[in-house]
């Protein structure tokens, strides 16, 4: 029987080679594609013994066991040799298979070349392995949205035998919202017939709606040869722990780009409430030891109030306005805060009971507000302390927290209390260096008639470094009063430094009553000592930002009512007439201190009674940031027509001019002067003979009786008498007394000598050198001040009381 594959071939017989053999191995029948494979045409084949025709020698025994299993067993399958026509071997894959006709039995074989059946064989095996043994999941869905068949790695990720899922719908078992994604995706490549390839999706099962999953869904289309497409077979891989692990990762990589950007205990506390706020929580809140906030030493024995510092919640990113920041937050001991602070160790509370959740306040209010069911708290712990803690709710994200999620809030917060330690301890390091930056200020001006004074001083905003302003009023004498301002240049530590030690400078020359000029030349030459000593120690790369200052040196007058003043590099004064006019002062510009140059030139001017003058640093007229002929006319404008309280218009300048956080430190000094009554002073220009002495004690005497200071008579006269014989015998002409009254009697002597007296102590035998001493011990203060004129010697005394 000859055996033909019509075209019609579905089954894709014209592949295979078939042949029938007879009970007793005869070939009865014989196919076209077994004449291919094997040379004999059917004729030659048909009705003769297969053995003898196509079996070769060396491989008969291997038939033979071949054939006695198809006997026992009914049929066969396996690879065997057999002889081609022209006699080489052909090794076929046969399937050998009992049929019964008419009550006979023969045998129905059907090759193919080994190759092919091996690999048909793997193809199976590949096949049989992603039904039952694939670690992937698989689905196959037919075109009306049915399931056909899953795999058993299906069946473990739903818990739902394979065999119930044939008929089921697409996404039958997941929850609505991931159904309706899983449909819409295979309808897409049954509509498009593309290939969505590694798309994640967010699963739920129906039974265990709690438990949210991420699984990396492959789909594509199965098609006819003809290109109609079958259905749809998907790829499902379970991979939640790898996309957390991978979120995980992410979340440490944003808290190091985000967390701690600034040295501030707030803003780094709640910049990581912000970061796990919605990645890892729902909601969040950051307590902080108070002394924490305040830059302040911890020690692990010192039990400390705990303030909220920042909290946020997926509803609001900022702190709930029921919790203010600041303010004392109690957490009692049985609490898993109390418990976290108590101990340092992390608490995991996967499910809160409805017992334990009224203890434990959220960030808005308490946790069943809010609807947490789980509970994550970990300290802020750096450096062995313990700063604070973190709460972390969940309330809307179904699945609880976990082992993982504590692991990552414990490495969060740990990264977070190191940036938050040391904010703490620039607070602190800021809080001392502002201390000691404040005693080189002076905490109050001292008493004294010539000048009205309202002050300010702002130090820059945090971060920005410790500055060099400073301000002085120093009393002079002759009731006179030194109005002094400065900036040194750069902000650090030692610019602080550098500006103490040019105030006490500047001090030290006020006694020696100098010119403006003059003082400025001294401290110009100070400023290049201390810049050359620096540098000699190996400083220089440190102090190249502070050999440099500014500084305005002026000395008012209220008996002549002169202001003489000189600048060395710093900003003009302001003067504000009695009318309320304003404007600069024209002085001559000098270069700053320290770089050398041109000398210093100073002016001498007259001011009206209760004229203004304002003297201010850099930062008040903003120099860094907007224009300076700006800032000065912003200035200018808050000094016209200023109000009756000097410190209102020191508030109204400062409110104008200077932001909430200035980038500069700002000094601000505003004198209103003042003129001494013409009955407080007297002068008398005394002749050059021998009883100007006796003349001079005599004014004294009816000018103190005049004043009603009688009680002072018998000390003025001594000291004016002293004063007026060295002028005689050692000075020259012109010798003018002078007693001026204010808070306090000077006694004056001037002379147009430059020679300086000095107080000695006579011995026994000595007849004079006992004048200067005797002045020394009745006088509460003496000194000399040298003019271009010549000098002056001026003694104080209280206006009551005993001196001596």
């Amino acid at each position: 029987m000859q055996l033909s594959e019509g075209d019609d071939d579905p089954l894709g017989l014209h592949l295979a080679a078939l042949a029938v053999l007879d009970d007793r191995g005869t070939v009865v029948g014989w196919s076209r594609r077994a004449q291919d494979l094997v040379g004999y045409p059917g004729p030659d084949v048909i009705g003769r013994a297969a053995f003898d025709v196509l079996v070769a020698a060396g491989d008969l025994a291997a038939v033979k066991d071949a054939a006695g299993r198809c006997r026992r067993t009914g049929g066969w399958f396996g690879v065997l040799a057999l002889r081609h026509r022209s006699g080489h071997r052909v090794e076929l894959g046969l399937r050998v298979s009992a049929i019964s006709r008419d009550q006979v039995r023969e045998w129905f074989l059907v090759g193919a070349p080994a190759a092919g059946v091996l690999e048909w064989q793997r193809d199976r095996a590949v096949l049989e392995g992603l039904y039952r043994r694939c670690p992937i999941g698989m689905v196959v869905h037919s075109p009306d949205m049915k399931i056909l068949r899953v795999n058993r790695a299906i069946e473990r990720f739903t818990g739902v035998p394979a065999a119930d899922f044939c008929g089921m719908p697409t996404g039958v078992l997941l929850v609505p919202d991931d159904a309706r994604k899983a449909t819409d995706r295979v309808r897409q490549v049954i509509r498009t017939g593309k290939s969505l390839v590694y798309s994640e999706q967010f699963v739920r099962l129906e039974q265990d709606p709690a438990r949210e999953r991420v699984a990396s869904v492959s789909s594509f289309a199965m098609k006819d040869p003809a290109g109609r497409i079958l259905g749809v077979a998907e790829m499902i891989e379970d991979i939640t722990e790898r996309h957390r692990a991978q979120q995980r990762l992410a979340l440490l990589a944003e808290a190091n780009s985000r967390v701690g950007t600034a040295l501030d205990v707030w803003q780094t506390a709640q910049e990581l409430a912000d970061v796990v706020v919605p990645h890892l929580a729902d909601s969040a809140s950051v307590d902080l030891m108070q002394r924490v906030t305040r830059g302040e030493e911890l020690t692990p024995a010192l039990a400390a109030p705990v303030v909220r510092a920042a909290a946020t919640s997926i509803a609001a990113q900022q702190p709930a306005p029921g919790e203010p920041r600041g303010e004392p937050i109690e957490h009692e001991p049985g609490t898993p805060q109390g418990r976290c602070l108590a101990d340092g160790l992390p608490v995991l509370e996967p499910v809160l009971r409805s017992d334990r959740v009224s203890l434990e306040p959220g960030p808005g209010g308490s946790a069943p507000e809010l609807g947490a069911h789980s509970l994550i708290v970990v300290p802020l712990a750096a450096r062995g302390l313990v700063l604070g803690v973190m709460s972390l709710w969940r309330s809307r994200r179904p699945d609880p927290f976990e082992a993982d999620d504590l692991t990552l809030a414990h490495e969060l917060a740990s990264r977070a209390a190191l940036a938050i330690d040391n904010a703490r301890r620039f607070i602190q390091q800021q809080q001392t260096a502002f201390t000691l930056q404040s005693s080189l200020l002076p905490s109050a001006v001292p008493q004294q008639s010539a000048v009205e004074v309202a002050h300010r001083y702002l130090p820059a905003g945090a971060g920005s470094g410790l500055g060099g302003d400073w301000f002085d009023v120093i009393a002079l004498s002759g009731a006179r009063v030194a109005l002094v301002i400065g900036d040194v240049v750069g902000r650090s530590l030692h610019a602080a430094a550098m500006m103490g030690r040019l105030r006490t400078a500047v001090h030290t020359l006020a006694s020696l009553d100098l010119e403006p000029d003059e003082v400025l030349s001294r401290l110009d030459d100070l400023v290049n000592l201390l810049a050359a000593e620096q540098e000699a120690a190996g400083e220089r790369p440190v102090v190249q930002q502070v050999v440099s200052a500014t500084c305005l040196y002026a000395v008012y007058d209220p008996i002549s009512r002169r202001c003489s003043a000189a600048r060395a590099g710093h900003p003009p004064p302001v003067v504000t007439t009695p009318d309320g006019q304003a404007s600069l002062l024209d002085l001559p510009a000098s270069p700053p201190l320290g770089l050398g140059g041109l000398p210093f030139e100073a002016r001498e001017f007259e001011l009206a009674e209760g004229s203004l003058l304002t003297l201010y640093t850099n930062g008040l007229i903003g120099e860094r940031t907007i224009d300076v002929d700006e800032g000065v006319a912003r200035l200018c404008a808050a000094l016209t027509r200023p109000a009756n309280p000097l410190q209102e218009t020191c508030e109204a300048v400062v409110s104008a001019l200077v932001p909430t956080r200035p980038a500069d430190d700002v000094a601000l000094v505003i004198a209103r002067t003042r003129v001494l009554p013409e009955q407080d002073v007297a002068s008398w220009q005394l002749p050059r003979e021998a009883a100007t002495a006796s003349r001079a004690r005599a004014f004294v005497t009816d000018k103190l009786t005049e004043w009603g200071l009688e009680h002072l008579a018998f000390t003025t006269e001594l000291i004016a008498s002293e004063l007026v014989t060295n002028a005689y015998r050692y000075a020259g002409d012109p010798m003018i007394l002078r007693l001026i009254r204010e808070r306090s009697l000077v006694c004056e002597v001037s002379d147009g000598s430059h020679t300086s007296p000095h107080l000695r102590r006579a011995r026994t035998t000595d007849e004079g050198g006992r004048g200067l001493f005797l002045v020394a011990q009745m006088a509460e203060r003496w000194g000399t001040r040298y003019s271009r004129e010549g000098k002056t010697v001026w003694t104080e005394q209280p206006l009551h009381g005993d001196p001596g």
